[in-house]
């Protein structure tokens, strides 16, 4: 569902604080993706921010009534955004001086840029849904401007809350730029949109056992990286946590970007592999919600 007759097409966003990206999206059972992890960190070093278990990622996405930001995703529009706030590790003990980024998601054409800034929780939510004037800095005013301009325009409204739990590695000399993720315990909601809740009713939106494994590059794949997913069959996907989320509680029908769960049935007890035990990280962040 493209924009109707008479509603005005987004314009073209600044490029202030953008970093672009090039993604590719995998769907790997959780041991297989642990095994993964295993042979990359041969090459990559762990991202310094990600204790060994991972952290908890949780985003609360921004549509139209009619969901707008959802459809030009289906649609594959050429320039599409969405806009969102998310929190980095667990969600006990949220409150409005909580860190959280205010963050403009787009695609251009095969690039992915973000460009976002950090608010206290209690400000980012006067911004966004108090569509409210918030202070900043003098390099921030375009962009809380724009967010601003979104929101009142399109008459945004706080629409799915996603989550899971993420481990992160990086590359490491010529491969500079260069990040893999893998998301597992892949959840969500659709009302209770405080991330405060006491507690929230998630379920999954992804199967448990399955984890999306994404690589990130700014310009190039490493060609070791090719080689690796040939080698262990991977395939790539189109997958999206927000459209994922919308879909699984009915908010729109299902597309091709969902996962259906019968298409990846969790193994028979005949064909589980214990898992691996990883040592404890020394400093653990608090790990996703309930």
């Amino acid at each position: 569902m493209v924009p109707s007759q008479g509603e005005e097409p987004l314009h073209v966003a600044s490029r202030l604080h953008a970093f672009n990206r090039f993604e590719l999206k995998y769907l790997v059972p959780v041991e297989q993706a642990a095994a993964i992890g295993d042979e990359l960190a041969e090459r990559m070093d762990r991202d310094a921010h990600s204790p060994v278990g991972g952290y908890g990622v949780w985003s609360l996405y921004y549509d139209t009534p009619r969901l707008r930001f959802y459809w030009e995703k289906i649609e594959g529009l050429k320039f599409r955004r969405k806009l969102r706030i998310r929190h980095y590790g667990g969600l006990d003990g949220v409150t409005d001086d909580s860190p959280v980024c205010v963050e403009i998601k787009q695609r251009v054409n095969r690039v992915t840029q973000k460009r976002r800034i950090t608010l206290p929780y209690g400000t980012a939510r006067q911004l966004c849904d108090g569509r409210e004037a918030v202070d900043h800095s003098e390099r921030e005013g375009a962009f809380v401007q724009e967010v601003l301009d979104l929101v009142v325009r399109l008459d945004l409204r706080a629409t799915a809350i996603t989550g899971y739990q993420r481990e992160a590695l990086v590359g490491r000399g010529s491969d500079t730029g260069l990040r893999v993720t893998f998301d597992r315990r892949v959840r969500g909601r659709d009302r209770d949109f405080h991330f405060g809740t006491p507690t929230p009713e998630n379920r999954f939106t992804v199967p448990p056992h399955m984890s999306i494994m994404e690589i990130k590059v700014n310009e190039r794949t490493p060609h070791w990286i090719t080689d690796l997913a040939a080698r262990r069959n991977l395939n790539l996907v189109r997958v999206s946590k927000y459209v994922q989320s919308i879909e699984a509680f009915g908010l729109a029908p299902r597309s091709v970007f969902h996962v259906n769960e019968a298409d990846f049935p969790p193994p028979t007890p005949s064909e589980e592999q214990p898992l691996r035990k990883r040592p404890a990280p020394h400093a653990p962040l608090k790990a996703g919600a309930k």
